[in-house]
């Protein structure tokens, strides 16, 4: 139980970083924007959430939202392949085969290929001042590795599709309601914090940067990508850190909704088993403190690369 709380707890972190992380940029973004309405949006997307404590929100999706939902029959159906109903959202389920290997190596291989590449398209960029289109031959790296392996190799990757057998679905993978509210949550709240500071970021590099480039005659989107969130990353990084804890101990209110994370499991279910509350409170304890320890080693090393080193 241990185990699967402890996984759990790491799969909705994950999931949960990853889109408050890309919701919290493109609202911070859309903050300063100079269409009206999208920043009027943004402003309100912000004032909204951020205002509203985070178990009322996991609370508000899981009971509200996911439960009105209709039954597996009446289910809304994406492409025949993907449906969705108040049992949670239903996915193709990947059969792994033999062979299925060499797929997994070719693209860890490919990952190392676009890492090095990167770092030869930055030399030449210092030396020549050329630019190397990085992030379109990457995509096609990391795609066409694979895909070609996997034709080569027989197609040893299937997929089961979810099948509606009497009142329910058989087959493929469930995405359970809990797992789908929590991540709402989390990913939601969490983006507020975020977009302000990225705001404060990008509202920290001096004008005259953003006039030069003007003048240079670049577009809006490659100065954003170019030159303002790389000199504004080294204020965004630090309070993104504090988000990034406070999501990963936030995880910790899927107990509200029966999520199985690691205190629903072990703190609750296991420690009523044995009765040993100080062990298992104390093992609770140091699994968030680890977790919280290791993601701010790495983002504190990616704020030292990204500082200004002074001469």
């Amino acid at each position: 139980m241990f185990i699967v709380g402890l996984l759990n707890t790491l799969l909705v972190s994950f999931i949960g970083v990853f889109f408050a992380s890309v919701l919290g940029l493109l609202i911070g973004v859309g903050r300063l924007s100079q269409n009206y309405l999208v920043s009027r949006l943004s402003i309100v997307y912000i004032e909204t959430f951020r205002n509203i404590p985070i178990l009322l929100q996991i609370l508000f999706w899981y009971n509200v939202v996911l439960a009105a939902l209709p039954s597996p029959r009446k289910s809304f159906s994406y492409f025949d392949s993907f449906y969705l109903n108040n049992r949670g959202l239903l996915t193709p389920e990947p059969i792994f085969e033999a062979g299925s290997s060499f797929i997994l190596v070719a693209f860890v291989l490919a990952i190392v290929g676009v890492i090095f590449l990167g770092r030869w398209a930055k030399k030449r960029h210092d030396l020549t001042g050329e630019e190397f289109p990085i992030v379109k031959v990457s995509i096609a790296i990391l795609i066409l590795a694979p895909t070609l392996l996997f034709f080569i190799t027989g197609q040893p990757i299937t997929a089961e599709y979810p099948v509606l057998k009497g009142f329910n679905f058989r087959g493929g993978l469930t995405i359970i309601p809990e797992l789908l509210a929590l991540m709402f949550a989390l990913s939601i709240y969490t983006a507020t914090y975020i977009a302000e500071a990225v705001r404060a970021g990008i509202e920290a590099v001096p004008s005259g940067q953003k006039e030069a480039a003007k003048a240079l005659g670049l577009k809006d989107h490659v100065i954003l990508r170019k030159v303002v969130l790389p000199q504004a990353l080294r204020v965004i990084i630090p309070p993104v850190i504090n988000q990034y804890l406070n999501l990963v101990k936030n995880s910790s209110l899927a107990t509200a909704i029966g999520y199985p994370e690691l205190v629903t499991l072990f703190s609750g279910t296991t420690l009523n088993q044995v009765g040993q509350a100080i062990e298992i409170i104390l093992m609770t304890m140091a699994v968030y403190l680890t977790i919280s320890i290791v993601i701010s080693l790495v983002l504190n090393w990616v704020n030292a690369k990204m500082a200004i080193i002074g001469r």
